[in-house]
């Protein structure tokens, strides 16, 4: 369909929602009608199979600025930004780290510490990680709005009316559609 999977994962205990964060492969901007688009294309798949007991909300959304960094990819595209990472075990002695991202490459992701050393973290050990909401982030998205066509003033108002209008409930089911 044109989209990348950055991040699926199933959240709560008692009320589910299995949330899936999607990136457009050709780099742009995702928007609602994308999210939608994917989401009945989710769902179809879904009530077919149902895998999930019980009831549930399936979210699909934009990564968006502080997003989580899963991939490589994500790693050597937001390279000179400021993320923080948790590990399973310790490395080096310990298990969050914060600082600038250097890449990545198949097995390790790099970043420069607050305390200046450097670091390779396995991605088999890498708990989460994600990009630091910073000045220079929103200068770097807002010059990838610029550069892919540009978005008005309103558009935020306009994608959070259109998410409450677009809402399409199933019985124990609903999507939630969502940009960031």
């Amino acid at each position: 369909m044109g989209y990348e999977v950055v991040r699926i994962m199933i959240l709560g205990k008692v009320a589910l929602t299995l949330q899936i964060m999607v990136d457009r492969a050709d780099g742009s901007l995702i928007n609602v009608e994308d999210c939608e688009q994917i989401s009945h294309a989710v769902s179809a798949i879904l009530d077919v199979s149902d895998p999930i007991d019980g009831a549930w909300t399936l979210e699909v959304s934009s990564a968006g600025i502080d997003r989580p960094l899963v991939r490589s990819k994500d790693w050597n595209r937001f390279s000179g930004h400021l993320a923080k990472a948790e590990t399973m075990i310790p490395i080096e002695s310990r298990r969050r780290f914060s600082g600038i991202v250097l890449g990545a490459d198949d097995e390790y992701a790099r970043m420069r510490l607050d305390d200046g050393l450097e670091v390779a973290l396995p991605f088999s050990e890498i708990r989460k990680a994600k990009l630091v909401l910073t000045d220079a982030l929103i200068d770097a998205c807002q010059h990838m709005l610029s550069s892919s066509g540009g978005v008005s003033d309103n558009s935020q108002d306009a994608v959070e009316e259109d998410t409450k209008k677009d809402q399409s409930k199933r019985p124990g089911k609903h999507n939630r559609y969502k940009t960031h």
